[in-house]
């Protein structure tokens, strides 16, 4: 039986993206998404989230190219002055794990976004992360403290099969290779703390490696490597003119991804290969 979770990501982080993740779950095959309780969007999310309860809505947890949840102070800082984190992914996990004064400033901002976010009053589903932060090492070690305490149960465990993906697509080869290699290694690290803890988790996870391009004809084919099982596919659709899509994401194809979520194609192929579409909660979702 292949079971599949569709998730869109950064819930909350414009008007744009909140118009695209409801349409897809309205219109599309849309099951779950992710709430950046720092976006500037973040009150719109919440009261829209209200509107479709059946929306599964879990933390998207942002420590790079977002805003914190603290206030700021102290040395080293977290984020500068006016509460932003840094934009490169890369400098943000080397500060993270080699400067460990930062450790608990990291613990007390995670801590932070999952209190905001229940204090929304919605049910928290499952965490992951901006640009998959939540993998950092540092990141996930927290996190295995603080999620037993909130009763958070899933978690986004992303690595994705690397010569299904190129056999579709073989664009930036060598930066997938690398991605591929880098998040295989952080899910066997992760993948054994998780399973003691009793944390639900995806048996594959597709969207690493084309992140900001999951086109309907992408989709299409992606669906026949399917593994039995749980998969979970995650998209960032949005809808443009958005002046934050286009500061963060310049080249993400948000409009493209939305088409991917609401295609009539997609929904017949995936009703001819028997997949359910399900969330984190186990619950069915009928296409649209």
């Amino acid at each position: 039986m292949k079971e599949l979770i569709v998730n869109a990501d950064d819930f909350g982080l414009s008007s744009g993206a909140n118009r695209g993740i409801i349409k897809a779950w309205q219109e599309g095959i849309l099951t779950s998404t992710s709430l950046m309780v720092g976006g500037l969007a973040f009150e719109e999310a919440v009261a829209l989230a209200k509107e479709n309860p059946g929306l599964q809505v879990g933390l998207h947890l942002t420590l790079v190219q977002g805003r914190s949840a603290l206030e700021r102070g102290g040395l080293p800082p977290l984020a500068d002055a006016d509460g932003n984190f840094g934009n490169d992914p890369v400098m943000a996990g080397m500060r993270y794990f080699f400067l460990k004064p930062l450790r608990k400033k990291i613990y007390r901002e995670i801590e932070a976004q999952i209190t905001r976010f229940l204090d929304t009053g919605l049910p928290l589903s499952h965490v992951d992360g901006h640009l998959n932060i939540h993998m950092h090492p540092v990141v996930f070690d927290i996190l295995c403290e603080l999620m037993p305490k909130y009763g958070i149960q899933s978690f986004r465990l992303s690595r994705e099969n690397l010569s299904a993906n190129l056999a579709v697509d073989r664009q930036r080869v060598l930066g997938k290779c690398a991605d591929a290699f880098i998040f295989a290694s952080l899910a066997k690290r992760c993948r054994p703390m998780l399973d003691r803890l009793g944390l639900g988790y995806a048996g594959e996870v597709k969207g690493l490696l084309n992140s900001g391009r999951m086109t309907e004809d992408y989709l299409l084919s992606a669906l026949d490597s399917l593994d039995e099982g749980l998969s979970e596919i995650y998209f960032h659709p949005g809808c443009r003119p958005c002046p934050e899509l286009d500061r963060w994401m310049p080249t993400y194809r948000h409009d493209d991804e939305l088409v991917a979520l609401t295609s009539r194609k997609v929904m017949e192929k995936m009703a001819r290969l028997g997949i359910t579409l399900r969330n984190y909660r186990g619950e069915v979702k009928s296409y649209a």
